[in-house]
C-alpha cells in the first residue's frame, strides 16, 4: 500500500514539474510536429505543462513564425494566445510574425498580433509589403486592415521598394488599386530608380501599367498647359 501511495505522489509530481532534460528534448519534438500537423490541442498541452512558446526549430525559426510560415492557422491561434510570447521575435531574414500573417492572409492572427502590439510599421520590410504581394483571397481585406491600423501606405523597403510596387509585381490588381485610391505615390522610386510604373511593366501587367499611369496623370493633371 506504501509503495502504491508513493508511486501515485511521484506520478502527481511529475505532472506538475516544469519540463526538463530528456523529457524536454522529447517534448521539444513533439511541439513542433504539432506544428507542422496543425494540432493546437498537443500545443496547449506542452504550453500548459511549461514549454516556451518562443522556442525555435532547429534553423532557428520562432515557433509561431513556423505556424504561420505553414500556414498552420489552429497552431499559430494556440501559440499567440499563450503567455509570455513574444510578438516580435524574428528569423533569420527580419520577418516578425505579422509579415508572415500578412503574407498568408491570416486575417484572424493578424488581428491578434495586431492586439498584443504587433509592429505594424516595422522598419526595413514592413508588413504592408508582405500584404500587398499576397495572392489568397484575403489580400485585399489585410492591405486595409494595416491602413486601418495606421501602416505606412509609402512603407520603404532597404532597397526603397514599396507596397505599391509589390502589389503592380506580385500581388492582385484589387489590392493595386486599393493603395492607389488610399493614396500612394506613383511616382516614387527605388533605390535602383524604378517607379511603380516600371515594376508593373516588368511584370507584363497591361492592367496594372495603366492603373498605374493614370495614378501619376491624376496627379499631373496640369503638365503641359499654361
Amino acid at each position: 500500500m506504501t509503495s502504491r501511495r508513493s508511486t501515485l505522489a511521484w506520478l502527481a509530481l511529475a505532472a506538475i514539474a516544469p519540463l526538463s532534460g530528456p523529457a524536454q528534448a522529447g517534448s521539444y519534438e513533439d511541439f513542433f510536429k504539432a506544428i507542422e500537423l496543425d494540432n493546437d490541442a498537443t500545443i496547449s498541452a506542452l504550453l500548459k505543462r511549461g514549454f516556451d512558446p518562443n522556442a525555435r526549430d532547429p534553423k532557428g525559426q520562432p515557433a509561431l513564425i513556423v505556424a504561420l510560415r505553414g500556414d498552420s492557422r489552429k497552431a499559430a491561434a494556440a501559440l499567440i494566445a499563450a503567455k509570455g510570447l513574444k510578438v516580435e521575435e524574428r528569423n533569420a531574414n527580419d520577418e516578425s510574425a505579422l509579415m508572415l500573417a500578412a503574407l498568408r492572409g491570416n486575417l484572424e492572427a493578424a488581428r491578434a498580433l495586431i492586439a498584443r502590439d504587433a509592429d505594424v510599421n516595422k522598419t526595413g520590410w514592413a508588413p504592408l509589403h508582405y500584404a500587398a504581394s499576397g495572392t489568397t483571397q484575403e489580400a485585399r481585406p489585410m492591405v486595409a486592415l494595416l491602413l486601418e491600423e495606421n501602416a505606412y501606405i509609402d512603407a520603404a523597403s532597404p532597397n526603397g521598394t514599396t507596397p505599391l510596387m509589390m502589389a503592380v509585381r506580385y500581388g492582385q490588381a484589387d489590392v493595386a488599386r486599393l493603395l492607389v485610391e488610399e493614396g500612394a505615390d506613383p511616382q516614387l522610386k527605388n533605390e535602383l530608380g524604378l517607379t511603380a510604373l516600371d515594376f508593373a511593366r516588368q511584370a507584363n501587367r497591361a492592367d496594372m501599367v495603366e492603373l498605374v499611369s493614370q495614378a501619376v496623370r491624376r496627379r499631373q493633371p496640369n503638365r503641359g498647359k499654361w
